[in-house]
């Protein structure tokens, strides 16, 4: 896959800020100083707000002091799949010992990962809809496997009360999320990644949020 993403820098703690991001992402990119010019296959170009003026692209997304990477990536990732808005982001979550989450963008796999702790896994989807709050979305869902089902019951209570109202929350059957998975993807951690993304795939069963409720008493 040809990177189509630029980090256009010689600040060395934003270009490892996005770069590190863009790394954990699998995300093909290239590195350029703002003195080189743009390949023609570069469809977006991240640079700091300094350097901005230095560099010659049609799309240029500045990296600015308190910005969130993870935001600005996601904003790159929107720009590269030609899209205005994202219409649908959905984090697909694996409970277990090892917690599997997957985030898909239209469909689209986006971002994967492994939580240790049920708090983590909390903190990491809460996170997850702050850096999209940057980006224009029509819609966020959190789908829960229904595996372990006093922890899927838990994660949504606390989701329901600590998430944005217009935070959809979901629990999905897990039943054949690991038919036909190889022997590699039984490995501790990505076969959960795997059921994550199957799971964040699947139509499941709408918990009734009782902020939703409340805001429009």
């Amino acid at each position: 896959m040809k990177a189509k993403i630029a980090v256009v820098t010689v600040c060395g703690k934003d270009y490892y800020l996005v770069v590190n991001e863009l790394k954990r992402r699998n995300t093909p990119f290239l590195s350029l100083t703002p003195y080189e010019s743009v390949p023609i296959e570069i469809e977006v170009v991240i640079t700091t707000e300094k350097e901005k003026p230095l560099v010659k692209h049609q799309r240029i997304l500045a990296f600015q002091e308190g910005t969130r990477p993870e935001t600005l990536i996601n904003e790159a990732l929107k720009i590269i799949q030609g899209k205005e808005f994202f219409e649908k982001i959905t984090i697909g979550v694996d409970p277990g010992e090892v917690f599997g989450l997957a985030v898909l963008a239209d469909g689209k796999v986006v971002e994967t990962g492994n939580c240790f702790s049920f708090e983590e896994t909390l903190n990491k989807i809460a996170d997850i809809v702050r850096d999209f709050e940057g980006t224009a979305v029509e819609s966020i869902s959190v789908k829960i496997g229904d595996g372990v089902p006093q922890c899927t019951g838990n994660l949504l209570r606390i989701l329901d009360e600590t998430l944005p109202a217009s935070v959809s929350l979901e629990s999905v059957s897990e039943i054949g999320t690991n038919r036909g998975l190889n022997e590699a993807k039984h490995r501790r951690g990505l076969r959960d990644i795997v059921s994550a993304i199957q799971i964040a795939g699947r139509i499941g069963y709408r918990f009734q949020r009782r902020r939703t409720d409340e805001s429009n008493s």
